[in-house]
This record gives C-alpha cells, sequence and structure tokens, in this order.
C-alpha cells in the first residue's frame, strides 16, 4: 500500500514539473510557425510588422535539413511580442505564392515587413542564433537621431543619407517618415533631428531632404505630402535605389541572382572624380539599359581576384569591364570612356556578341571607302585577291609566307577573354537546390 502510494505522489509531483516546465518555458515541441497559402496570404503579411518566410519544398534535402532549425528559431521570439511571425511556403502545393515571389532556389528566407517584401533575402548562416540575431537587429530603429545640427556633418558622406527634420515624434509625419525608413533601411542611411533642435530647418514645416553620396551642399528637398507614404517611399525609393550601385562582397550573391551582365567600373576608394564620371555618363547615355545590364562599381582595393584575370593590377585603376557571367570583356581605354557614345557602343558590342567574337576571330571587317571610278564588282574583286565573285578571305585567318615563296592562310588562332569572376559569388549549389541556372 504504501509503495503504490509513492508511487501515486511520484507521479503527481513529476507531472507538477511538466506542468510548470510548460507554463514558464513553453512546450519545446510546440511551433509558432505559420503555414501561409494563397488564401492566407495577405492577412498574414498586412497584419504583422515582421513575416520571416522559409520558401520549401518537402523533396529537397536541403530544405529538410533547414525546416528542424528554422520551426526551433520560431520559438526563440517571446510570445509577447505579436508584431513578428515565422512563416513557411511549400512551394509545391502553393505554386501561385512561389510564383509570385520568383522563386528560384530552395529554401529560400524572405522578410516581409508591413506587408512589403524586402529586397535583400535572408542568406546568412542557417542556425538557431543567427536566425534569433537577425529577427532582433531587424526590430531594431534604423533611425539615427542626433541631439545637434552639427552631428549631421559626420553621417557618412559615402552613403546614400535622408535626412528629416520634425517637431514631435508623436505627428503623423513623422510616423510616415518611421514606415518609409524602416521598409528601405537595406537602402539607405536615415537620421533624424526632432523638437527644438530642428527648429531652423522647419521654417515651413516638417522637412525631409536627400544627400547624395559625396556632395557637399546638394541637398535635394521633398516636396510632396509627409503623410502620404506611398509618395513618400516613391521618393526615397528613386533617390536610395541608385542607377549605378556598389558590388561588396555581402551583396554579390544577390546581385548576380539578379541574372544581368556587370558593366563594372573597378577604382581607388580615394578616387571620387572617376565614380562620379561614370554615375554621369551612366544617366546620360545608358538610361535605356536599365534592366539589362547592372552598372557598378566596385572598391579595385578589394577585388584584385577579377583585376588579375584582366592583366591589370590596382596599379592600373580606374579599370573598366564588363562581366557577362561567362567572360570578362575590358573596356580598351579608360580615357575614352567620356567620348560620347563609347560606352554606349562598347554595351551594344555586348549584346549583338562582337565581344566575344572579337576575341576568338580578331576584329571585324570594315567595308573601305567608295573609290571612284570602281563599281561594287571590281572593289569585290580586290577585297578577294582573285576573280569577282569569289568569297572573301575569313578576317581571322592572316597570310603568311611560304618557303620558296607565295603566301598561305595561317590557321587560326583562337584566344579566349578571361572566364567571369564574379558567377562565382552566385547561390552556391551546395546550399541551395536550383530551379533553374539563370546566369
Amino acid at each position: 500500500m504504501m509503495d503504490a502510494a509513492r508511487r501515486l505522489m511520484s507521479f503527481q509531483f513529476t507531472f507538477f514539473l511538466f506542468y510548470l516546465q510548460a507554463v514558464l518555458f513553453g512546450n519545446p515541441t510546440d511551433t509558432r510557425t505559420v503555414p501561409i497559402t494563397i488564401s492566407n496570404l495577405e492577412d498574414v503579411l498586412n497584419h504583422n510588422e515582421l513575416v520571416f518566410v522559409n520558401f520549401y519544398a518537402d523533396w529537397c534535402r536541403f530544405s529538410k535539413m533547414l525546416e528542424p532549425v528554422f520551426e526551433e528559431a520560431s520559438n526563440t521570439v517571446p510570445a509577447a511580442i505579436q508584431n513578428v511571425v515565422f512563416g513557411k511556403v511549400n512551394c509545391d502545393s502553393e505554386t501561385e505564392v512561389a510564383q509570385k515571389f520568383g522563386i528560384s532556389k530552395y529554401p529560400t528566407l524572405k522578410l516581409f515587413r508591413n506587408g512589403r517584401v524586402q529586397k535583400r533575402e535572408y542568406r546568412g548562416q542557417r542556425s538557431v542564433e543567427a536566425f534569433k540575431e537577425y529577427i532582433e537587429e531587424q526590430m531594431k530603429s534604423n533611425i539615427r537621431e542626433v541631439n545637434d545640427l552639427r552631428e549631421l556633418n559626420d553621417i557618412d558622406g559615402k552613403k546614400r543619407n535622408i535626412i528629416g527634420y520634425f517637431n514631435s515624434k508623436e505627428s503623423p509625419e513623422y510616423k510616415t517618415f518611421q514606415q518609409v525608413a524602416s521598409n528601405l533601411r537595406d537602402d539607405c542611411d536615415f537620421s533624424v533631428a526632432v523638437g527644438e533642435i530642428s527648429k531652423k530647418e522647419r521654417i515651413s514645416g516638417d522637412n525631409i531632404i536627400f544627400r547624395p553620396p559625396r556632395t557637399k551642399d546638394q541637398d535635394m528637398v521633398y516636396l510632396g505630402s509627409l503623410v502620404n507614404k506611398d509618395l513618400l517611399t516613391a521618393w526615397t525609393t528613386d533617390k536610395c535605389v541608385p542607377l549605378v550601385r556598389e558590388i561588396t562582397f555581402e551583396n554579390g550573391e544577390e546581385l548576380t541572382e539578379e541574372g544581368l551582365p556587370f558593366l563594372i567600373l573597378f577604382h581607388n576608394p580615394d578616387d571620387a572624380n572617376i565614380v562620379q564620371k561614370f554615375n554621369q555618363i551612366v544617366s546620360r547615355e545608358l538610361l535605356h539599359e536599365k534592366g539589362n545590364i547592372n552598372f557598378l562599381i566596385a572598391d579595385g582595393t578589394k577585388f584584385t581576384h577579377p583585376l588579375h584575370h584582366l592583366g591589370k593590377s590596382t596599379k592600373d585603376l580606374p579599370v573598366l569591364a564588363i562581366d557577362s557571367f561567362r567572360h570578362m570583356y575590358l573596356f580598351p581605354d579608360i580615357s575614352q570612356m567620356n567620348v560620347p557614345g563609347k560606352l554606349k557602343q562598347f554595351c551594344a558590342d555586348l549584346h549583338s556578341g562582337k565581344l566575344h567574337r572579337e576575341f576568338h576571330h580578331g576584329p571585324d571587317p570594315t567595308t573601305p571607302p567608295q573609290i571612284a571610278g570602281q563599281d561594287q564588282q571590281q572593289q569585290q574583286q580586290q577585297l578577294s585577291g582573285g576573280q569577282a565573285g569569289s568569297l572573301p578571305k575569313d578576317p581571322g585567318q592572316q597570310p603568311t609566307v611560304k618557303k620558296g615563296g607565295g603566301s598561305a592562310p595561317q590557321e587560326k588562332r583562337p584566344t579566349t577573354p578571361p572566364e567571369s569572376q564574379f558567377v562565382k559569388l552566385a547561390p552556391s549549389k551546395n546550399r541551395y537546390t536550383l530551379l533553374k541556372d539563370e546566369l
């Protein structure tokens, strides 16, 4: 009888411990990950400030490896935080959702903020601690508040800066600014001066300005409604997402995944003039190429490996080249970059295949000017070196002198342009199941 009583007491005590653990720490087998379908997509995204979504496929081994880690990470966010959600999309059954967000590899991790997908997907370490730190960082405000206007002179001049001057943080104008800054945190640095210290910048009311990189006294004022979120977002996006972007080792994978060739200027980090000239030329002559080519600048003291493959070094900076993700093509003379039409023709030669063709066969033949008194047949005869109607010589063949006189066509010696270096920054096949090779 005593043994039975002891067993009952032991069972009750064990049950009490499990109950206490569940109350204090939650059930470790529970998950807060929300399955997202086309039917609940808008509701989940629009009713939470942050939604971290795992796009996966059941048959993908990388998806299976990530699943328990992602599930465990979802439990690290305190239940009291109601505006952060971990979500998951089964791309096999929810093809419409997958297509909507352009999923091309499994698993893909994307962050949604206030219903808007963030441009940069998560590409960091895939661990519970890394996911936890990432979400905590995303929850922090990205707006730097200054206590003195002179502090604005110390902001990073190499970056694109949006600066707001507001009377109060409780105003609808500030709330709108706060939302736009949060949505574009990956594209611009945001600073704010509030209250009495901003008074001289608010002569006609609250004010927002854009400060371009590497400039002085060239601030651009926002003239639209400060409470119109869509209008302010459009203006800020235009200013914060430049036509010419900087490639780094951190964003290289993201840029290569866009699948567009690079027109890339390797420069010395202290050479602001060549960067400014390149921006001006691209804006003036190559705006029509947006969507066909990515215009980039790169710190040539860091990206020395591509320079080496082009036969260049840091002593040769600045260097201009195209990386087509198959080969790299060097712009022959950087001093000619300013000549109207030169850079435009360089891009056109990429699209036509001329750059690749000339690497293999030498310069394309050019048509000589019409000689007075000669008809087209006579000129053709001269070009062919024989009777009219003969086939013209292959431009890749050069005459060589035979032993004993005469000449014979020289065997072609194809050359190969340097292989692409930036394609190596593309998504790793050891980490993703790629649906198709977009490069």
